[in-house]
């Protein structure tokens, strides 16, 4: 397992395209917030409210990190399908080697190539803050943000294996890629706060997994800002601010404490983790 996961990494590390478009949705996502997004929280800001840049650029890096957990895992899986491709994928099955390890050997490597290039994005993101007169978080928020990090690139990389599991060819990954990476910015609230979205869609993006690691990413980038911003500020007023911009979420009068995020991305990892199992070892068997 962790030979197939160190052949996995340096094949991804060394093919820079894959690198690149495993960031391309990241990419796009600055943009369309440059040049498009930004002005939305003034609906939610009372006119000559302080900090509000460091606070923006907080939300939104927190959503850039946790969507990176997932567009990368999903370049990661492309080597899967070429293996499946060149017909490699046949000759690790015939071998010794258990099919939960040659399994556990592509999301070991998943995984890895989430956690590395999210905690990249996450130091780029920092230093952007600190540049533009922002702080740097503090230690306890730092490695509660890098346990979350680590969270959301292990449920990242199951649920997405999971759905690699069922392509074989080239072409239905790359459409799967394209549908994921141009859906995951709704799916994470991020292209459009979560306020400004109808009930049926709000309630689509506080199920999807990786939207609990970007809630949870925000809180913990966003505590010291909103401090600043909303000092003095009516209780009423920050609770609405939260639930609008996606910080928390608020199930039908429950608003779901961060343990509750926490139990989500573990539950809904080991769940995909299984059902990715279940569907390579189906597979495996019928070729």
């Amino acid at each position: 397992m962790i030979n197939l996961a160190k052949r996995n990494l340096k094949i991804f590390f060394r093919e820079k395209s894959a690198v690149f478009f495993s960031f391309l949705s990241v990419l796009i996502i600055i943009g369309l917030y440059v040049i498009f997004l930004g002005n939305i929280w003034t609906n939610y800001l009372p006119h000559g409210t302080v900090g509000v840049k460091t606070m923006r650029d907080s939300w939104i890096i927190a959503g850039i990190v946790s969507v990176a957990s997932v567009t990368t895992a999903m370049g990661a899986f492309g080597r899967m399908i070429e293996d499946k491709v060149e017909k490699i994928s046949r000759d690790f099955f015939v071998s010794p080697i258990r099919r939960a390890q040659i399994v556990g050997g592509y999301i070991l490597s998943a995984f890895l190539i989430g956690t590395i290039l999210s905690l990249f994005t996450f130091v780029l993101g920092e230093a952007y803050i600190v540049a533009t007169d922002g702080e740097i978080l503090g230690l306890v928020p730092m490695l509660k943000f890098l346990g979350t990090l680590i969270l959301s690139a292990f449920s990242s990389s199951c649920f997405v294996f999971f759905i690699v599991s069922f392509f074989e060819r080239n072409s239905a990954f790359s459409t799967a890629s394209t549908v994921i990476g141009t859906l995951i910015g709704f799916l994470t609230g991020i292209y459009l706060p979560i306020g400004e979205l109808p009930d049926s869609v709000q309630w689509a993006v506080k199920l999807f997994p990786a939207s609990h690691a970007t809630a949870l990413m925000r809180q913990l980038m966003m505590e010291k800002p909103m401090e600043v911003s909303f000092a003095g500020a009516p209780a009423s007023l920050v609770t609405e601010f939260k639930e609008n911009m996606g910080i928390v979420y608020n199930y039908n009068g429950y608003t779901a404490e961060a343990w509750v995020h926490v139990l989500v991305l573990v539950l809904t990892g080991v769940v995909f983790f299984l059902l990715a199992l279940w569907n390579v070892m189906r597979k495996s068997k019928e070729n």
